[in-house]
């Protein structure tokens, strides 16, 4: 998979329905595959997307705004439009998801969905089946596909959730499941979304009729490109400076 230097930033969910999918021979457009990273606070949500999109890591960044990532990529030889919407950590309240309507709607938004937890939090571990639950809720049918990735497996020293705990839940699930480093290992992470594009592609072939292709416009980015990315890399080394200085 080749990257292209094409990125932009939306500050916004997309509205439900407004980005949509589907073949666009004929249209000189790539196809569009759009996914949802959801999960509880903390787990790394936004450092496995940067470093997917850039092959980066950075250790520190702002509070997730809700940022929509887009980016043109070759998979396969076949050039698609990735488009990935980070999301706000959820919370748990009584037995249920705290999903707002701006998630529930970035959700149906999606052509599939990556579930992140991390191994050094148990609770966040616990999210997984109501997640899962609450996507399929949304997408009946199994219409989506859905992945699990537990991050932070290099922090064994501190960890709480065995990796085939994760394994197993998973496959009860009928995810597939990815034990990934976002801040050591970028190939495990490539493989994720690789795969779970490859995944989305075989959906849409199976599942589309001349009727039912949706068109594949994709919506201008209202930021410059990398604009974004490269005002995080800055802050983050100009915390690194600051903490180097006062030491």
């Amino acid at each position: 998979m080749r990257l292209i230097q094409n990125m932009g930033t939306i500050a916004e969910y997309p509205q439900a329905g407004s980005t949509l999918s589907g073949d666009s021979c004929g249209s000189g457009r790539p196809r569009l595959i759009k996914i949802a990273v959801v999960g509880a606070s903390g787990v790394g949500k936004t450092a496995l997307v940067v470093r997917f999109l850039t092959k980066r890591f950075i250790g520190d960044y702002e509070r997730n705004a809700g940022n929509l990532y887009s980016r043109q990529i070759e998979i396969d030889g076949e050039l698609f439009a990735i488009q990935v919407q980070d999301t706000p950590g959820v919370q748990v309240h009584g037995h249920s998801l705290d999903c707002n309507e701006q998630l529930n709607k970035c959700i149906r938004w999606a052509d599939a969905v990556v579930i992140v937890f991390s191994i050094t939090d148990y609770k966040s571990y616990e999210l997984l089946s109501r997640f899962h639950q609450h996507i399929r809720q949304l997408h009946p049918g199994n219409r989506v596909p859905v992945v699990v990735v537990a991050n932070k497996a290099d922090l064994l020293h501190i960890k709480e959730v065995e990796p085939q705990h994760g394994l197993q839940l998973a496959g009860m699930l009928g995810c597939t499941f990815y034990e990934v480093s976002v801040s050591e290992n970028y190939k495990e992470v490539f493989n994720a979304f690789h795969n779970l594009c490859k995944d989305v592609c075989k959906q849409q072939t199976t599942s589309s009729t001349p009727e039912k292709r949706r068109s594949s416009l994709i919506p201008r980015p209202k930021s410059p490109n990398m604009q974004d990315l490269k005002r995080r890399f800055k802050q983050a080394l100009s915390a690194k400076v600051r903490t180097v200085t006062s030491v």
